[in-house]
């Protein structure tokens, strides 16, 4: 029986050949420990060097990290990942062509289109169809909590398009990156069914999850792992 104590399932993702989880606090980003929990090597967990860039690493056989924000493979016994605190943690997988792939978003990601980038990667490399892609939407940062400038609104606009995820409050503006990587998904053909996005926001439950944010710069990383099994 696996331990899913520390872990977020998304529901999307329930009785299908996959194994796709966001950690909290409780198991935050203990390699070792979700190594042992999942019965597998601490070599099989794969994650990239990430530095909010849009680019995306496709994973064969060589499992060397490498400065990535997106990480997209077939392979089948390998949990690849990405970890955050606040920014927007995705994990896809093609139900039909049996692709995964894991995607930090934070603003400048987001900005970047670096969800896009990642199904675009699927395609080009596995023929991969957007219409058979799930996508979960970890706990990050809500719109409730996540005052920004003027300049991130107009980059996540650009690559997002307009929508009710940003709202101005007097002179603040305050924006919702998991609802701007959804209508990104939307805007590539992904079915809205193929969408779950958790509703819980990592500052409003600092007791829960790392918030870079609510811990104003300290604090650690909660992981989103995904993997063929």
């Amino acid at each position: 029986m696996v331990d899913t104590s520390g872990m977020v399932l998304p529901p999307l993702l329930a009785g299908l050949p996959v194994r796709g989880f966001f950690t909290t606090k409780a198991l935050n980003g203990d390699l070792k420990a979700v190594a042992r929990i999942l019965a597998l090597p601490v070599s099989h967990l794969y994650l990239p060097l990430q530095k909010h860039t849009d680019r995306v690493v496709v994973v064969d056989h060589d499992l060397e990290p490498g400065i990535a924000d997106a990480v997209v493979t077939n392979r089948a016994g390998v949990l690849i990942g990405i970890q955050v605190a606040d920014c927007v943690p995705l994990l896809l997988y093609d139900r039909k062509r049996q692709v995964v792939g894991a995607v930090h978003a934070g603003w400048r990601g987001t900005g970047a289109g670096i969800l896009k980038g990642t199904v675009h990667a699927m395609g080009e490399r596995f023929s991969s169809d957007p219409s058979d892609i799930l996508v979960a939407v970890g706990p990050s940062i809500k719109g409730c909590c996540y005052e920004v400038g003027h300049e991130v609104v107009e980059a996540v606009r650009k690559a997002s398009g307009e929508g009710e995820y940003y709202r101005k409050k007097g002179e603040k503006y305050y924006i919702d990156l998991p609802l701007a990587n959804r209508l990104q998904a939307l805007s590539l053909g992904i079915p809205p069914e193929n969408i779950w996005v958790s509703d819980e926001c990592t500052f409003c439950l600092p007791h829960k999850y790392y918030s870079y944010r609510f811990g104003k710069g300290t604090t650690g990383r909660q992981c989103g792992f995904i993997g063929i099994v």
